[in-house]
């Protein structure tokens, strides 16, 4: 283990004496090695949980064996989930088939639109989920999605009135060890053991990625207070994934705050970068870079990653690249774009869709001109521009020619799907928007944009603090100017 740092002594010194701890770790700070430290200087016995199975592997390899290292649903699979292990591995189907098996054979009007049985079907099992990532006891309206066009408090209300009876009768099946109708998945079991108000046994708990735990992990996690000494770890600014229900549980948690802030992934001049958007994203942090590690920010021609934004901005990538004849592999993405793709062929083909985001439009046209025309339908705007540019058998050829990581010239991810990665170069994607200007003008006559917000600012972060040794901006240019005209 190389010599700790003065934020890791200190850390160490606060976890031996016995006090919860917040810990912000910024991008390449060493938290697993710091986490290692800890748990190295107490004879105590821990747990360490992690946010998915390679995290806790890594974890299991660098950790005293008086530590237990495992994600949140092999601890509640041990307790409980082991019980439904007939039902996990069932065999996919759609979900209008588990609908029709729950009962649903009419679709229901709400306003001027028909919710056929395919898309109420979609909807029940995602109010199902939404609830499993709750720390919610019982089934409410809160926790039925909405839907594109259904716009009115009115109309939502009714969805929720048609949605909840079948999702009730959804959470009932997965009960059931032996049988069911209902596809059952590990968040099911998380949530029933979640609502057993678990005691977990050890002397202390570290609960790792934090910032992006469910509400449903933070209420067993803080409910060990009585018992365990817990120990938070994570990074505010890389809270990204607040549209699938986690939220950043750090920064008022009960305890001593403290943080990491020396990187060792990247030099000062990739620091000073994220450091921008830190301040940005009003995060508690600075990162100061590491003066060993060799780093430039400027044009590339050849990254080893270009990160997007969005799914339609990596798809955008992935043709760009293929057509220049370069070896593309795309992290995760790949089947929700084909589904999209296969959508709109749907659509063009005058044939209605179940996909979720598009089931309540009836042709091309009017999905055309809900992108162009309503501000709700903006985020669809590159979508369509890519299927009018492409086609959708177009994209799904590119689909199919996408090559493992291995082997590929360059990797295309999102931001969000890089988070816990790194590259030595990398390069930021033209779909980071800049803020749009308001009605406002400075002394020059220059409109005043707006702020950015703390969404896009975080994201920004992560996607930066992903290179090692070289970062083009590309996408992300905008931050010079945006800088200059705030301070200006």
């Amino acid at each position: 283990m190389p010599t700790p740092t003065d934020e890791q002594v200190h850390a160490a010194d606060v976890f031996r004496a016995g006090h919860h701890l917040a810990l912000q770790a910024g991008a390449g700070t060493g938290k697993t090695t710091t986490l290692a430290l800890l748990a190295a200087s107490t004879q105590l016995r821990g747990r360490y949980l992690a946010f998915n199975k390679s995290i806790a592997r890594d974890a299991a390899a660098r950790f005293p064996r008086t530590v237990q290292c495992k994600t949140a649903h092999a601890t509640a699979y041990a307790a409980l989930g082991h019980r439904y292990t007939g039902r996990l591995n069932s065999p996919r189907q759609p979900a209008w088939k588990t609908g029709q098996a729950l009962g649903i054979t009419r679709p229901v009007r709400i306003g001027a639109h028909e919710i056929s049985t395919r898309s109420l079907s979609n909807t029940v099992l995602r109010t199902v989920t939404r609830f499993c990532h709750s720390a919610d006891r019982t089934l409410t309206r809160q926790h039925v999605p909405a839907l594109r066009r259904l716009t009115t408090p009115g109309e939502h209300a009714q969805l929720a009135e048609a949605v909840l009876p079948f999702a009730r009768r959804a959470w009932a099946d997965l009960h059931n060890p032996d049988q069911g109708v209902v596809r059952f998945e590990h968040d099911h079991y998380l949530k029933m053991w979640a609502l057993t108000d678990p005691k977990i046994d050890a002397d202390f708990l570290m609960l790792d990625e934090a910032q992006d735990t469910n509400p449903v992990l933070e209420q067993v996690f803080s409910a060990q207070r009585g018992h365990a000494q817990l120990v938070m770890v994570g990074d505010s600014a890389q809270a990204i994934y607040g549209w699938r229900g986690a939220r950043d549980v750090m920064t008022g948690f009960d305890a001593v705050h403290l943080a990491l802030t020396q990187s060792f992934r990247f030099g000062p001049l990739i620091a000073e970068q994220a450091n921008r958007w830190l301040e940005l994203a009003q995060a508690p942090i600075r990162l100061t870079g590491s003066e060993t590690v060799p780093a430039r920010v400027g044009n590339l021609t050849c990254p080893d990653a270009v990160l997007c934004r969005t799914n339609i901005g990596a798809m955008t990538e992935v043709m760009r690249l293929l057509t220049g004849g370069r070896r593309v592999a795309l992290t995760r993405g790949a089947p929700a774009l084909a589904a999209l793709a296969l959508a709109a062929r749907s659509l063009q083909e005058g044939r209605p869709t179940a996909h979720p985001e598009l089931v309540l439009f009836s042709s091309w046209g009017e999905l055309q001109e809900y992108a162009e025309h309503d501000p709700a339908g903006s985020d669809l705007q590159p979508f369509v521009n890519l299927v009018d540019t492409h086609g959708p058998d177009a994209i799904l050829a590119a689909i199919n020619q996408l090559t493992d990581e291995k082997t590929a010239d360059v990797t295309v991810s999102t931001a969000h799907s890089a988070k816990g990665r790194e590259w030595p170069n990398v390069r930021i994607a033209d779909d980071f928007p800049p803020p749009k200007d308001t009605d406002q003008h400075d002394a020059q006559g220059r409109p005043v944009p707006e702020p950015v917000s703390d969404t896009d600012a975080r994201l920004a972060y992560v996607a930066v603090t992903r290179a090692r040794h070289h970062l083009d901006l590309g996408g992300l240019s905008w931050i010079d100017s945006h800088l200059s005209h705030s301070s200006g």
